[in-house]
């Protein structure tokens, strides 16, 4: 009994030294990748470019991204929505892992927005299982860019996987022109992030005629 318990003592210790030095190391790659922005202000963004950002936002990350593309640029903004939300809490990760296992995805509730009269579409989702979220999957399932100019981005923990791979391939007839990644930051990064936010659309409105 005794070397049973020394040896789930051990891996617990073994599992907290691991999980501490992967926050270490998310933490450190935050601090270096956002050190760029910190020193800098957001610049004036073209305003008359008609944007479209179309997101899927669970716990708040991707809606947060949203609200600032809006507030730079004054952009509309389109959340998906699901006839059936997820629950919350583990419910909520058991659900999801099911429906990438059994490969069927939520069905979107609402119709799908009218892209024509917009200069710029900006698709928005999180990562889960290293891809992109399900609600996002379903929603392009149904979706037509129509040679759209179309521009991606994605919120995480630390790593997209395949995120933007297989956003691309699922975003029919989409041109896409440019993509970028935002990790979940605490707050004292809320300016960094900002200035991310606008050097990346400066260089995406860029190639938008």
């Amino acid at each position: 009994m005794k070397m049973i318990l020394y040896i789930l003592i051990a891996a617990v210790v073994l599992s907290v030294i691991s999980g501490s030095l992967h926050l270490w190391k998310v933490a450190k790659k935050n601090a270096q990748e956002m050190a760029p922005f910190a020193e800098q202000k957001p610049q004036h963004l073209d305003k008359n470019k008609k944007i479209l950002v179309i997101y899927y936002s669970l716990t708040g990350h991707t809606k947060d991204i949203a609200e600032r593309i809006k507030a730079q640029t004054n952009a509309d903004l389109y959340a998906i929505k699901l006839k059936q939300p997820l629950p919350t809490g583990l419910l909520a990760y058991y659900q999801i892992w099911k429906q990438y296992k059994d490969n069927s995805f939520p069905e979107v509730n609402g119709t799908i927005p009218d892209l024509s009269g917009y200069d710029l579409v900006i698709l928005g989702s999180p990562v889960w299982m290293y891809t992109a979220s399900t609600p996002m999957q379903s929603f392009l399932k149904e979706a037509d860019f129509n040679k759209k100019p179309v521009t991606i981005y994605s919120t995480q923990g630390s790593n997209p996987g395949t995120f933007f791979a297989d956003m691309q391939k699922a975003a029919k007839n989409a041109n896409i022109i440019s993509e970028i990644e935002f990790n979940n930051l605490p707050k004292k990064y809320d300016e960094a992030v900002n200035v991310k936010i606008n050097q990346w659309l400066e260089q995406t409105l860029a190639k938008v005629k």
